[in-house]
C-alpha cells in the first residue's frame, strides 16, 4: 500500500465511464472534489454522466483499442485539467459462449478491449502519472481467479490484466507511482444483467452455489474504489471474500472442475442450438457498452 492522499483537486481519468462501475466511481469522486475525466464510448451517455458529476468533469469519446483516439483523449484531459493524478483502467466487455462455438470476432474483441486496451490506456497516460507521482488502478475480476465455463475470453483477458498490473507495480514503484488491481465478483451492471438475460449463460450462472452466484450493488464497488484509491491500495476486492479465494485459487479451480464440467455439458449443446437459431448475435458482447464497441468491428 502506498501513501494516502485526499482526492480533492486530483485529476482522475476513468475509462468505460459512460455507465456502470465507471459512472458510479466518477460521481463519487466528483462529490469528493476530484476533477473527473470520463473516457469511453456511447457519447450521449458519457456526456450525461459527466454532467451529473458537475462542473469539474468532462467527457472524451474514445475507443481504448485505438492508439490515436486514446492519445487525443489523454492530451485533451491534460490540456483541460493540467495533468493526470489517477488512472482507473475500467473499460471492459464480456461475450457469452464456449470456445468451440463462440463468434471469433467476439472472443478477439474481448482480448482487444480488456487486455490490449488496458495496456494502451496505461502506456498513453503513464508519463503523466510519473510526473504527478500518481496512482493507477487496473480493473481485473474474480474471473482472473476462478475460471468458469463459458467465460474463456473474459477470464483470459482479466488474468492478463492481473499479471500486467503485477509487473507494472514493480516497474514504476521507484518512480513514485503506485499500482492497484481491482477484483470484482458479479456486480449489478448493465453488462451482468444482460448476461443474466441470455438464454444459455443466464441459466449456467444461476447454478453457481451460494456467494459465488450472488450479485452485488454497484454502490459497493463505488465505495470500495474510492477508499482504495485514497489509500493507493495494491488490491481492491468486492466482496471481501475474494481475498481468500485468491490465496486458494489453484486448489479451488481443480476442486470445482467436476461440477463446472457437469454444468457445462448441457450448456454447451444449448449454446450450439442458440447459435444455430440466432447466429453470431448469440455470442456477441453483452450490454449496451459491449455492443457499442462491437458494432463496427464485425
Amino acid at each position: 500500500m502506498g501513501r494516502n492522499y485526499t482526492l480533492a483537486g486530483k485529476v482522475v481519468l476513468i475509462t468505460g465511464a459512460a455507465r456502470g462501475i465507471g459512472a458510479e466511481v466518477a460521481q463519487r469522486m466528483a462529490a469528493l472534489g476530484a476533477k473527473v475525466a470520463l473516457v469511453g464510448l456511447e457519447r450521449e451517455q458519457l456526456e450525461q454522466t459527466a454532467k451529473a458529476c458537475g462542473p469539474d468533469a468532462a467527457a472524451w469519446e474514445a475507443d481504448i483499442t485505438d492508439w490515436d483516439a486514446l492519445q487525443l483523449a489523454v492530451d485533451g484531459v491534460v490540456d483541460r485539467f493540467g495533468g493526470i493524478d489517477v488512472l482507473i483502467a475500467n473499460a471492459g466487455v464480456a461475450p457469452t459462449g464456449f470456445v468451440r462455438s463462440l463468434d471469433p470476432a467476439a472472443f478477439e474483441r474481448t482480448i482487444e478491449v480488456n487486455l490490449l486496451g488496458v495496456w494502451r490506456t496505461v502506456r498513453t497516460a503513464l508519463p503523466h502519472l510519473i510526473r504527478s507521482r500518481g496512482y493507477c488502478l487496473v480493473v481485473s475480476s474474480l474471473a482472473a481467479v476462478m475460471h468458469m465455463p463459458g467465460m474463456a475470453a473474459y477470464s483470459a483477458s482479466k488474468a492478463g490484466c492481473e499479471a500486467f498490473a503485477d509487473s507494472l507495480r514493480a516497474e514504476v514503484r521507484h518512480l513514485g507511482v503506485d499500482v492497484g488491481t481491482a477484483y470484482f465478483s458479479w456486480i449489478a451492471t448493465d453488462m451482468v444483467n444482460s448476461a443474466d438475460a441470455h438464454p444459455v449463460f443466464g441459466k449456467l450462472r444461476s447454478k453457481l452455489p451460494g456467494l459465488l452466484g450472488r450479485k452485488y450493488p454497484v454502490s459497493d464497488v463505488g465505495r470500495a474504489v474510492v477508499l482504495g484509491v485514497s489509500r493507493r491500495a495494491h488490491a481492491i476486492h468486492v466482496p471481501g471474500w475474494i481475498v481468500g479465494l485468491k490465496a486458494l485459487r489453484g486448489v479451488l479451480n481443480q476442486l470445482s472442475l467436476p461440477v463446472a464440467s457437469a454444468n457445462a455439458k448441457a450448456a454447451d449443446q444449448a449454446a450450439l442450438d442458440d447459435i444455430a437459431a440466432r447466429g453470431a448475435e448469440a455470442s456477441r458482447p453483452v450490454g449496451p457498452g459491449g455492443q457499442a464497441g462491437f458494432e463496427g468491428k464485425k
